[in-house]
């Protein structure tokens, strides 16, 4: 049976021929760990976004688009159980999610089993909506750059939440609308915006979804978003300085004491509730020692106190980090952490896609899928142009106490 959220709702172990190993018993059976269950939580960057309005509706119908089945076989050979998909353009009803399921997940591509998703999640996205200011202050309105988040059109580069365990339809929250003057102590850049235009500016280039799973008797908070990149912009840094607080929302959110001044787009106030399990999860375009975020943004969540950093590897990053070299090689940052493949001259590749636990939420396993060269599943990663994304999909196992039912 599949679920539809109307706003819109809509494991076992991976070994390559290379021997890279993905360790997880099936991820749906129950630990013998005082009735805590092991779950499978990825997220996955799968540029899955089109250059025009309607575009990807049509590739999902055709259940022939290359990047899809091969960013569909990534998800089936990893086997996640909530997976949050990053720049999945935002279609009116979930139609995109599921096509994406029918003909695609529920398909299996490359060899590897199908997979079902009876949940999903999507909702409008900030990207390609027009503000009606000249937010970039190049003398002209209109854009992608004066959108309330980057895009050529309303939606691309959405999100998506697909889980295998019920979604909570009637508790989730959005922060599309939350402005970015109402967070206290904003990075804004001095003198960017005028009253005005400071009067309409979102924080979220995307948008910052509470979504709650059903896992067994717990409630587990998917805590969602894709903060704009810290680039594309001037001295003024309005782009890092957004990307640093798009982060910083989420280490308020979940406190202790410190999401006072939030609130959701039906105006409920305050952040999650003391005690509440929940795995913050996204591209959040930020790495904690090389590129060009702000230093100290993506700390917010790895020093927090109620948060686990599982560290997730790969045997692929490390290899392509020394393969392609150029900024690479000036690096400080550990290569086997990289999620992103980015361009060599400049950032290099990057750790930028989190899953990141709750404390209560014990990690027993995490990785990212990033084979090296010699294994024949490096088809799925390659270089560019890449067959499925410059990100990597990054998955965290974590025991869901009480999440047997």
């Amino acid at each position: 049976m599949r679920i539809s959220i109307a706003a819109v709702a809509v494991t076992a172990a991976l070994t390559t021929a290379a021997a890279v190993l993905i360790a997880a018993a099936p991820a749906s059976v129950g630990r013998p760990d005082g009735g805590a269950a092991a779950i499978r939580v990825a997220t996955y960057n799968l540029s899955l976004n089109r250059a025009a309005e309607g575009e990807l509706e049509t590739d999902l119908a055709s259940g022939t688009d290359t990047q899809a089945q091969a960013v569909a076989e990534v998800i089936q050979r990893t086997r996640p159980d909530i997976v949050l998909l990053n720049e999945f353009d935002y279609v009116e009803g979930g139609v995109a999610a599921d096509l994406f399921r029918d003909n695609y997940l529920e398909v299996g591509q490359g060899g590897a089993d199908p997979i079902e998703y009876p949940y999903a999640f999507v909702a409008p996205s900030n990207t390609g909506i027009p503000s009606g200011f000249d937010l970039n202050n190049d003398g002209t309105v209109g854009g992608g750059d004066d959108a309330y988040g980057f895009g050529l059109f309303p939606g691309q580069y959405g999100m998506a939440v697909l889980s295998k365990y019920p979604i909570l339809e009637d508790d989730v929250r959005t922060f599309q609308n939350f402005l970015w003057t109402d967070m206290p102590g904003a990075l804004l850049p001095p003198d960017w915006f005028s009253p005005e235009e400071l009067e309409v500016v979102r924080l979220s280039s995307k948008s910052h979804w509470d979504v709650p799973v059903q896992v067994g008797r717990r409630v587990v908070h998917v805590l969602a978003s894709h903060p704009t990149p810290p680039t594309f912009d001037g001295a003024e840094d309005r782009n890092g300085r957004r990307n640093h607080d798009e982060i910083r929302f989420w280490a308020d959110y979940v406190g202790p004491g410190r999401g006072s001044y939030i609130y959701d787009d039906e105006g409920v106030r305050g952040g999650l509730k003391p005690g509440s399990a929940f795995l913050v999860l996204g591209d959040q375009n930020s790495d904690p020692v090389d590129g060009d975020s702000v230093p100290g943004a993506i700390q917010q969540l790895l020093e927090h106190p109620r948060i686990v950093d599982p560290l997730p590897t790969s045997e692929g990053a490390p290899e392509a980090a020394v393969l392609q070299g150029g900024a690479n090689t000036t690096h400080e940052g550990d290569p086997r952490y990289d999620t992103a493949d980015f361009a060599d001259t400049a950032p290099g590749n990057l750790r930028a896609d989190y899953v990141l636990p709750s404390r209560q939420l014990r990690p027993v396993g995490a990785g990212v899928f990033w084979p090296v060269r010699s294994d024949p599943l490096s088809r799925l990663t390659g270089e560019f142009p890449f067959p499925t994304s410059d990100h990597r999909l990054v998955w965290v196992d974590v025991r869901v106490p009480g999440g047997r039912s």
